[in-house]
């Protein structure tokens, strides 16, 4: 059976797509063996069934939909066959767990997602598994994650040099844009109400903020914005993203400057600008945190595909 064929069992067939009908029954056959283990269409399909519920949500076409689902596939099949040769390789090692240790992972995932047992025997029911069954998954989930922090994590070191030379070598990621912050009152020209009243009352608005009186109480007082309750206050905003008009009227302005009345088709603004942040790279005492998390992931993706790469080379795989 090659891999085509599983996908259009194991996937077409399932009935998620909105263009599809009932689900015909389907034959549980054999897709993988790894080792001395069987992986059958089945727990493919339960495995890769949350994903492909997901899908069905995004209504797409049916080729995009077929596409996508043969992804799902075949990443969800290759992830079952990492599990098996980690387990196998659990298993070959010697290794073991107490069984009140697994048990108390077991506890703690059904707090996670179900919140309690009543809540999860319910669920076991309609996806008509049994709670053995369950548990064997979640003990299995748990000796996958150890040998992980055994061969993958515990390895990883980030040294202070990495960390330096990934910020030079990508200080484009890290740039922040001239941003600005501001306060606007804006005058609607709603239906029915004379354009020309509209502008009235923005040079009113103009000839008081001009005596002194404080931009945010207008702003609160007048303003058919959003940010009426806050004053006005925009907070910061990429100069990038402005309406052309407000970015051309606020560009030469100053913390505490603000413009003159900006007409345009829906409205009259007053902007008045209250804080400037100038186009900058981040220091890196701000960004070497999100940097040793980064070279941290990159790492241990490569060490897993080392680490599973070599389990392979010495362990019976086959496709059907």
């Amino acid at each position: 059976m090659d891999m085509k064929r599983i996908f259009i069992v194991s996937v077409l067939l399932l009935g998620f797509h909105p263009c599809t009908g009932a689900a015909p029954e389907l034959v549980n056959g054999i897709v993988a063996i790894v080792g001395e283990t069987v992986i059958t269409e089945k727990e493919a399909r339960q495995f890769i069934e949350p994903a492909i519920v997901a899908l069905e949500r995004q209504r797409l076409t049916r080729p995009a939909y077929n596409e996508r689902a043969m992804e799902i596939y075949k990443d969800g099949l290759n992830q079952l066959i990492e599990r098996q040769l980690t387990l196998n390789d659990f298993k070959a090692s010697g290794y073991s767990f107490p069984d009140s240790i697994i048990e108390d992972f077991v506890q703690e995932r059904i707090r996670e997602r179900y919140g309690d047992r009543v809540k999860l025997i319910k669920t076991l029911e309609a996806q008509n598994m049994t709670y053995d069954q369950f548990r064997s998954d979640i003990r299995d989930q748990f000796i996958v994650e150890q040998m992980n922090l055994k061969n993958v994590a515990s390895a990883v070191i980030i040294s202070p040099f990495k960390i330096e030379t990934y910020y030079k070598e990508h200080s484009e990621e890290f740039k922040l844009p001239d941003q600005v912050r501001l306060r606007m009152i804006e005058l609607r020209k709603s239906d029915g109400v004379d354009p020309e009243a509209v502008r009235r009352m923005a040079r009113e608005l103009e000839a008081k903020l001009a005596t002194g009186t404080k931009f945010a109480e207008m702003a609160t007082m007048y303003s058919a914005g959003s940010q009426r309750r806050e004053g006005g206050d925009l907070g910061w905003v990429n100069r990038s993203v402005l309406r052309k008009e407000f970015a051309d009227a606020t560009a030469a302005l100053k913390p505490g400057q603000r413009t003159g009345v900006i007409e345009a088709p829906d409205a009259c603004f007053i902007l008045q600008v209250e804080e400037v942040k100038s186009a900058q790279i981040r220091p890196l005492g701000e960004v070497r945190d999100e940097i040793e998390k980064t070279l941290l992931n990159q790492e241990r993706a490569r060490l897993q595909k080392n680490y599973v790469e070599r389990l392979k080379k010495k362990s019976f795989v086959r496709f059907f």
